[in-house]
């Protein structure tokens, strides 16, 4: 069985000005929960809710979390595979966490179950749900093999060249993919379900953000894209329609 990743979270020196931004892109309900940091409900009745918080370095983050009965235990183990600790394991409000730079150096959390904190029992809305997680480490092949050792994600087909869809094998959480991408960019990141790509990215732009790539057909029925809110950090949107 291998770990979920069930919370997603953003970051910047000014935290306030970041929340404004993803609550005027998708419409998210914001709940401050402590002095610099504000919890997400996305109302999208699907996927992982999620923080935005502020930095303690100055520096902008964008990161997912994975669960972990022992987060500490996971954290050495990441390091001895070639990861380095970002934040020690950490007990904050309930949470016990951690967080990692990959052998890319990008950032990933570790999180202890906390029940009903990242669990969805909220009534699904008009927000789009955050469902997807990525990495686009600089070799596709290294990305793969660190995290199936880490986690025990499995990795059974490309959906590209250099990219593989991920089954973590948990149960619960997102899915998500693995790669290197072929213009270079490298992040760990979120894709929110957007029903129009070109729509938010636009939407986007016109608060302060960039446009990184997009809107790509990546095949018949998805279209996808990325945009980098005014802090810096990557975050995706794409559309794939019910079949």
């Amino acid at each position: 069985m291998g770990n979920a990743v069930t919370w997603f979270e953003v970051g910047a020196a000014d935290d306030q000005a970041l929340t404004t931004f993803y609550g005027k892109l998708f419409g998210w309900e914001l709940r401050p929960a402590a002095d610099g940091y504000t919890m997400v409900n996305t109302l999208g009745g699907a996927g992982i809710n999620g923080g935005i918080g502020r930095s303690r370095t100055g520096e902008p983050w964008a990161a997912f979390y994975v669960e972990a009965d022992d987060p500490g235990a996971l954290l050495e183990r990441a390091e001895s595979l070639g990861a380095t600790t970002v934040m020690p394991l950490t007990e904050l409000t309930g949470f016990t966490f951690a967080m990692f730079d990959d052998p890319d150096g990008l950032l990933i959390g570790l999180m202890k179950p906390v029940g009903a904190a990242t669990s969805r029992t909220d009534p699904p809305g008009n927000g789009p749900a955050v469902d997807w997680f990525e990495v686009l480490g600089s070799d596709a092949a290294r990305t793969q093999a660190f995290y199936r050792e880490l986690f025990g994600w499995q990795v059974p087909g490309g959906a590209a060249p250099g990219y593989g869809l991920v089954d973590t094998g948990a149960g619960h959480g997102i899915s998500g993919g693995l790669g290197a991408s072929q213009e270079g960019f490298r992040w760990a990141t979120v894709y929110a379900n957007v029903d129009d790509v070109e729509t938010y990215l636009a939407r986007a732009e016109g608060l302060g953000g960039e446009r990184v790539y997009g809107p790509i057909d990546v095949d018949d029925h998805m279209r996808t894209g990325a945009l980098r809110d005014p802090a810096g950090n990557v975050f995706g949107v794409y559309h794939h329609p019910p079949h």
